[in-house]
């Protein structure tokens, strides 16, 4: 672990920098941003509409000039004539049988009609213009956003871990619009892309991938690799990148915590022995693991929450507020309920209390 640190921080002299430099449109496909989703029968009506729509203009243009046109029948033009004319010409069939003779229709096919023949064309061949539409739009969209998102958190690693931790947030009533997955599996952004989120695919442990995904604006960082070594590497190449994120790594095995901490990470989760302990409490204790399992469900029931302290607060017990306080934040440090230093609140204290979901629905 240690020589791949090295070796780590080496290569994190020489930031790479390839994706980041790429122009927008080279970006489509490893940078997604999510978008609404129309129905096959929406698209197709829109498409009927469009048509139609052209067709009528086509039909109304004619109709209003229609001394300036012959009919090979030598009758006057009626505006089923006006519209049996816009089909053929728009659909390029032109049999011939009308046409334009003035100088003002003549000028009105060249200025009206023809754009109206290449609309009507481009619906008809709609479905490879709209990969090329599509793919400028995602370009769009892409400089837009990196131009734009700031204080957002970047997720590493879209598996059980990680999204639990992203329902976690979601429920928590944080935007979709403000989480970036960062993942090697195509199948796992799918699913990302596919929840609302802004996906990007790659390897996070090489800094051009994470500074596409914009974690050097980020307000925090969420580490939820499935090896204890990429955690290691994705919280250097992080904390590099961005010094003053808040980094939070999931691990499996406790001796691996300090590398962690040391590489940069603020809070370290130990995931085996997390799921240890609360395998021991449900053979003696099951209650105990339910009242845990809902306090770590923010959408239901209980749930532990932080709020900033009242006014009317400071100078008095946490023991004696409405809400069951667990623990006190000062200059960022968590100071448990039971510590001396807390039995004054002060002015800038933030609370760590359980919230009842219920009451506030």
């Amino acid at each position: 672990m240690t020589s791949v640190a090295k070796g780590s921080w080496r290569r994190l002299r020489r930031l790479d920098e390839r994706l980041t430099v790429q122009p927008s449109y080279a970006l489509v496909g490893v940078l997604r941003i999510p978008q609404g989703h129309a129905s096959p029968a929406r698209i197709i009506s829109r498409r009927v509409s469009i048509a139609l729509v052209a067709l009528l203009v086509g039909a109304v243009t004619v109709y209003l000039d229609r001394d300036g046109y012959h009919d090979s029948q030598g009758d006057s033009l009626t505006f089923l004539d006006c519209l049996y004319y816009s089909a053929v010409t728009l659909s390029t069939t032109g049999y011939g049988d009308i046409t334009p003779v003035s100088e003002f229709a003549r000028a009105t096919n060249v200025l009206i009609i023809t754009p109206l023949r290449i609309a009507f064309l481009i619906l008809l061949v709609g479905t490879t213009l709209e990969v090329v539409t599509e793919t400028s739009r995602q370009a769009f969209k892409i400089q837009r956003w990196r131009n734009r998102v700031r204080n957002h958190t970047v997720v590493i690693g879209y598996g059980t871990k990680g999204k639990t931790a992203i329902s976690a947030m979601l429920s928590d009533e944080v935007p979709p619009g403000e989480i970036v997955v960062v993942d090697t599996d195509r199948a796992a952004l799918e699913r990302a892309a596919s929840a609302g989120l802004v996906t990007v695919h790659g390897d996070a442990t090489k800094s051009d991938v994470l500074r596409l995904s914009g974690a050097q604006h980020a307000a925090s960082i969420i580490v939820a690799a499935n090896r204890d070594d990429t955690a290691v590497l994705v919280t250097l190449t992080a904390r590099e990148i961005s010094p003053k994120a808040k980094i939070v790594a999931s691990i499996r095995e406790a001796e691996n915590q300090h590398l962690l901490q040391q590489s940069g990470a603020n809070s370290v989760v130990v995931s085996s022995e997390t799921a240890g302990r609360l395998l021991g409490l449900a053979t003696t204790t099951p209650s105990v693991v339910q009242m845990i399992e809902d306090l770590l469900t923010p959408d239901q029931g209980l749930a532990i929450a932080e709020r900033e302290v009242e006014q009317s607060e400071v100078g008095g017990s946490p023991r004696h507020l409405r809400d069951i306080v667990l623990g006190v934040v000062r200059a960022g440090q968590l100071l448990r309920i039971g510590a001396p230093e807390v039995d004054a609140i002060e002015a800038g204290d933030r609370l760590l209390f359980v919230r009842h979901i219920a009451d506030e629905r």
